[in-house]
């Protein structure tokens, strides 16, 4: 399980109803049935009109891998490359075959499978590069579904809120004026729970699929590298440190937030890359 989601909804919604029992004369009121009805069946139903069908099943399995805390092992893709590498220069291709069946990362196994079926390099790119982009597109897709829902959660909120002041008004002539300003507070609560669902629920479970992504994407792009360099037939040193410093250089502009910096980073980065190709080509 994902602890940082769990504690993070678990803490959002303890701040919450703590700083109602501290603050409020009757925390009671808070507790709007009909609003909170309004704004989750509002919300559902405009989502339903906004998606088909096919993408809205996918829902509850987003849901399941953002509390999941699924760790991706870039040393074991860095070091199944390297092997693939070590085996195909001594031209043991049965090992290689063998490998890959062991491997677990798809995409890892479609990469060397590619390589030692002797697929032209250009082509192995765009296969690669392809299924990282549809990747892409298609966890953004489900990302923009609670993006959406992020959206109608305050509008059905105030929809709610324009129900209860109307029937509010209706009452303003009646003989008990007393129970006119408890029902601003009820009509005021839908609002309140469209904004918890949007801030607290909706939009952060989107971020946390883009950021996902990006992650795979990331160890995805490094797997091609790793291909292009397999495919090249690279010694088997030169990827894993060419792979493990591509990792760590990631990690290193991800930290730092000077764009000069940066650029330098990558300047030397070139640099460091040229070199290591001589190298290799030497040994």
């Amino acid at each position: 399980m994902d602890l940082s989601t769990i504690a993070g909804i678990l803490a959002g919604l303890g701040l919450i109803v703590l700083s109602i029992f501290l603050s409020a004369v009757e925390p009671g009121v808070y507790i709007n049935l009909p609003g909170l009805l309004v704004v989750i069946g509002g919300t559902l139903a405009a989502t339903l009109v906004s998606f088909p069908t096919q993408e809205l099943a996918k829902v509850w399995g987003v849901l399941g891998k953002v509390f999941r805390n699924r760790q991706y092992s870039v040393r074991d893709d860095i070091s199944e490359i390297a092997h693939a590498a070590r085996l195909r220069r001594h031209g043991d291709m049965a090992r290689i075959e063998d490998q890959l069946q062991r491997i677990a990362n798809p995409f890892l196994k479609t990469a060397i499978q590619l390589v030692i079926d002797n697929t032209p390099a250009d082509e192995i790119v765009n296969i690669l590069q392809w299924r990282i982009k549809r990747l892409r597109e298609q966890e953004r897709a489900e990302a923009q579904i609670f993006h959406t829902m992020a959206v109608y959660a305050p509008a059905f909120g105030m929809f709610g809120t324009l129900i209860g002041m109307v029937n509010m008004l209706y009452g303003i002539n009646g003989p008990d004026l007393l129970n006119v300003g408890h029902n601003m507070a009820v009509a005021l609560m839908t609002t309140l729970y469209g904004l918890v669902l949007s801030n607290l629920i909706f939009k952060p479970i989107a971020i946390k699929v883009e950021r996902r992504t990006e992650n795979r994407a990331m160890i995805m792009r490094m797997i091609v590298e790793g291909t292009i360099m397999l495919a090249g037939n690279r010694s088997p040193v030169f990827i894993r440190e060419t792979l493990k410093s591509f990792s760590a250089q990631h990690d290193d502009e991800l930290r730092n937030e000077s764009s000069s910096f940066n650029d330098e980073l990558r300047a030397s980065e070139k640099t460091s890359s040229k070199k290591s190709r001589k190298l290799d080509e030497d040994f």
